[in-house]
Parts: C-alpha cells; sequence; structure tokens
C-alpha cells in the first residue's frame, strides 16, 4: 500500500456534492468524487469507464488555506434555439489551498501519479473553469504509510501571503509565534464507524447519461502541522462548518 498527496491550489475552485437545477454550491473542501475525476481524466478514463478501483481508495484532504466563497451569476443561450436559459447561481472558493491524499494498491497509486505527472486530459478544481495555479503532485508516492499519518507529516502548503497576512494579525495581538499550525483534516470513516458527516460524495460513474454516487461517511480531526523555519507564525484556527450532511435516502 502507498500514499499519493496532491496540491490542490487555484485562484477558484469549486467542488460540489450536490446540485440543484440552477444552484451550483461548493464544499468548503474537495470531494472525493470531484477528486477521483481529476485522476481518472488524468489517465484518460472514458466517463463510462468502471470506477470501482478508484473509489475503493482511501480518501482525505487537509485544509491549508479556507479561501474565501464567492458566489457567480452565470447566462447562457440554447446552442440550437439561441433561447436564454435561466440564470443560474454558482460559488467557488477563492484563494484555497488543499492537501488531498488517496492510498491503496502501490501499483494502481503509482501509475495515477505518473498519469498527473503526463495528463491524458488537463486537470481542473471541480470546474473546467478553475484550473491549478501549481503542480498537483507533492512528491512520489509515500510507500508503507498510512493515510492520516502522511497528511499529518506534510508540510504547510499555504501562500506567502496568506502566511503573512496571519503573521501580522499575530504580532497586532502581541501573542507569540508557534512552530506547529492547526488545520483541519477530513478523512474517510472506517465502516465500522459512527461517521461526523455523510456526503453522496462516492463516485459510481462519471456517465453524463446516469451519473451515480454512493453515500460516504466522513470524520473530521484537528491535527498540528509543523511550520517550516522562516515562514512565519500560523493563523489563530477558527473552526467552521466542513462540509453539508446529507441524510440517507429511503427508497
Amino acid at each position: 500500500m502507498s500514499v499519493l498527496l496532491m496540491r490542490l491550489a487555484g485562484p477558484l475552485q469549486s467542488w460540489g456534492s450536490a446540485a440543484r437545477f440552477v444552484r451550483r454550491t461548493t464544499e468548503n473542501a474537495p470531494t472525493k468524487s470531484g477528486v477521483l475525476g481529476l485522476l481518472a481524466a488524468a489517465q484518460g478514463r472514458r466517463r463510462d469507464a468502471d470506477l470501482s478501483d478508484l473509489a475503493a481508495l482511501e480518501f482525505g484532504v487537509r485544509i491549508d488555506q479556507p479561501g474565501t466563497r464567492l458566489r457567480d451569476f452565470q447566462t447562457a443561450h440554447h446552442s440550437d434555439t439561441l433561447k436564454a436559459m435561466p440564470l443560474s447561481e454558482r460559488f467557488y472558493l477563492a484563494d484555497a489551498v488543499f492537501v488531498a491524499g488517496v492510498r491503496g494498491e502501490a501499483r494502481l497509486v503509482q501509475r495515477l501519479y505518473e498519469a498527473l505527472l503526463e495528463p491524458v486530459f488537463l486537470p481542473y478544481l471541480g470546474r473546467r473553469s478553475c484550473p491549478p495555479s501549481e503542480p498537483i503532485t507533492i512528491g512520489e508516492p509515500l510507500l508503507d504509510k498510512g493515510l492520516e499519518q502522511a497528511l499529518r507529516e506534510a508540510e504547510w502548503e499555504a501562500s506567502g501571503r496568506y502566511r503573512e497576512r496571519h503573521a501580522a494579525s499575530f504580532r497586532r495581538r502581541g501573542r507569540a509565534a508557534s512552530d506547529a499550525v492547526q488545520l483541519d483534516l477530513l478523512l474517510d470513516s472506517p465502516p465500522e464507524a459512527r461517521p461526523d458527516v455523510t456526503l453522496r460524495d462516492l463516485p459510481v460513474s462519471f456517465d453524463p447519461r446516469h451519473r451515480r454516487y454512493g453515500l460516504r461517511g466522513i470524520r473530521t480531526l484537528h491535527v498540528s502541522v509543523p511550520i517550516a523555519p522562516g515562514s512565519g507564525p500560523p493563523p489563530p484556527h477558527e473552526p467552521t462548518t466542513l462540509l453539508t450532511p446529507v441524510a440517507p435516502r429511503t427508497n
């Protein structure tokens, strides 16, 4: 087993787990379905391809820079009739940075890593209008390491501007600098455990004619991540609602 870590940073990101007609929301952190879709595209998989090997991967994400929620309104016209379509409301995360990870069989993880280095289809952060601003790969796959451990030990990937802004906040408050930052970590919940949050976020099929997603349990943690020397003090930790829970279907 091995772990592949990914840096997800860009001007805009959008990770939706639910969409209702003209309202397209985003979660506050990358979804498993969104990141697996990115990996499947990098491999050049067709939208109707089997996803069972990817869905079986253990998934987690660390929120290194929460970003700011942004609302946008979009208009469109039908390509054949030129009739105006309904005004749509779409939400994004601006200036956010995440460290995501998947853990699974070593050969599969290695192939995913190689696909990210030379992707068949260019990766994007949830929507095609959201390209990454930095390389997605952080390093080669980590052998014989747990996902939680790998995400705890990964370097803090927040931007220099974010670090400086919060360093100034610490100086204004007269607080001493710390050598660690407190971050939120979201991991797949073990089947036998009660999850903190449940999302309809486990991809079964990306076929546009019949997209299907199963329920996924998530557990949330707060972890202390060392700050590299010279990178400034950490931001104050302000817990937020990380994900929007959904109730299981009864039919």
